[in-house]
């Protein structure tokens, strides 16, 4: 009986383990898709600057209730 479950038991660690093992192989994608996304950032907010402040000057107007209506 023990035998059964000891066995049972290191299936269920070989299969867990495994599947972290697996995931960890797709950490270089994560990490390009982050640093293009920064990269993205980083070119859009000096050109899209003033566009950002303004949107973000209507929206707290919005919200407080001084906007112009």
């Amino acid at each position: 009986m023990q035998e059964r479950f000891d066995d049972a038991a290191l299936a269920i660690f070989v299969r867990l383990t495994i599947g972290v093992r697996d995931e960890r192989g797709d950490v270089p994608g994560w990490v390009m898709v982050t640093v293009m996304s920064a990269a993205v950032v980083a070119v859009l907010i000096p050109m899209a600057k003033d566009q950002l402040g303004d949107m973000m000057d209507n929206a707290m107007a919005m919200v407080t209730g001084s906007a112009a209506e």
